[in-house]
């Protein structure tokens, strides 16, 4: 932020932009995700009436940097049944049906198991290389990822839903689990749809860790202020990376490790992918040098209720997954498959 804005002060306490401060002793951009998100929303509606004047110089002076939101995106969906190599491809912004249910896994973050990064002021944000707070900043090859958003009831872009996104790091760690990293919340972040329906995030290209191909978790919540807690989810799923992008990044130090992982896991034997990943296969295009850009079209049907999410299955159990390397040891009671 260029500024810290001054709230106003209204009967009920402290506000900004008409809306009473959550946490009135707070600075405004220190009020949560909730209220970030509804700023957020807020602002992109004003560009829509008035353009690129005022609007957008309202805008800037919140910037959109690490602790920010992303502009309209770039990148093109991906209808989810192919996969490229260092050239780029033709990809759809339209899914060919609606997005499987996939598990949230053990370290999710999202209120399943008792840690709830979701209520962190500053986790609307487009890039998620950093923690929060401005500290550690991952290391690894450059992802920029767009999902293209469909409410297949109503036929169109969903517009306003919300993405929460997170992954491991190119050592198969998760942030605010695995050891080492508990205090760090880099890799996870939420984007709000714009009118396209898409959110993009700035991002590393994740590792391969031992049991699991590579992917990418995400969950669709309806609006900004479901984004909160897992139990508003109305999607929850898991993007799978194409292999023919994966041998020359897991080839650098960097992701030490993958490439062994790698080759003793397939789509088809993970056990995420396994009963088919047509609709979860990402469309990428880049190399390790000037990094890559991934998409992928989720159709969302509203008129059915959300059944696959939730946290994975307990060690030993039909459908278990892999442990990423160098513990990681998951709150007391939660699985340890992700």
């Amino acid at each position: 932020m260029s500024h810290i804005p001054d709230p106003d002060q209204t009967p009920e306490g402290p506000a900004f932009e008409g809306r009473v401060l959550p946490r009135p002793e707070d600075e405004v951009v220190d009020q949560g995700a909730r209220f970030d998100i509804a700023t957020l929303v807020t602002r992109r509606r004003v560009l829509g009436v008035v353009g690129v004047g005022a609007g957008a110089l309202a805008l800037a002076a919140c910037g959109s940097d690490s602790s920010g939101s992303s502009g309209s995106s770039t990148a093109s969906g991906s209808t989810g049944s192919g996969s490229t190599g260092s050239g780029s491809t033709t990809s759809s912004t339209t899914s060919d049906g609606e997005i499987p249910e996939e598990t949230n896994g053990p370290y999710p973050a999202d209120g399943t198991n008792g840690v709830n990064v979701l209520e962190e002021s500053g986790i609307v944000r487009s890039d998620i290389t950093s923690s929060l707070d401005g500290g550690t900043t991952v290391d690894g090859v450059p992802l920029t990822f767009t999902f293209t958003l469909t409410d297949m009831v109503n036929d169109a872009p969903f517009e306003g839903a919300a993405v929460y996104v997170w992954h491991c790091d190119a050592q198969g760690l998760y942030s605010m689990y695995s050891e080492g990293v508990e205090d760090e919340t880099y890799l996870r972040g939420i984007q709000v749809a714009d009118a396209k329906g898409q959110v993009t995030f700035q991002t590393i290209m994740p590792a391969c860790y031992s049991g699991r191909w590579p992917h990418i978790h995400f969950e669709v919540y309806p609006d900004a202020d479901s984004a909160t807690t897992a139990d508003n989810a109305i999607a929850t799923s898991q993007v799978a990376l194409p292999e023919d992008v994966l041998a020359d990044i897991y080839a650098l130090d960097t992701y030490a490790g993958s490439a062994e992982n790698l080759s003793q896991v397939s789509l088809d034997t993970d056990n995420v992918f396994s009963d088919g990943y047509d609709l979860e296969l990402g469309t990428f295009s880049g190399d390790v040098d000037s990094g890559f850009v991934g998409s992928l079209a989720v159709g969302v049907d509203t008129s059915t209720e959300a059944g696959g999410g939730g946290t994975a299955p307990a060690a030993g159990g039909g459908g278990t997954g892999g442990t990423p390397p160098d513990g990681g040891t998951p709150p007391s009671g939660a699985p340890s498959a992700n």
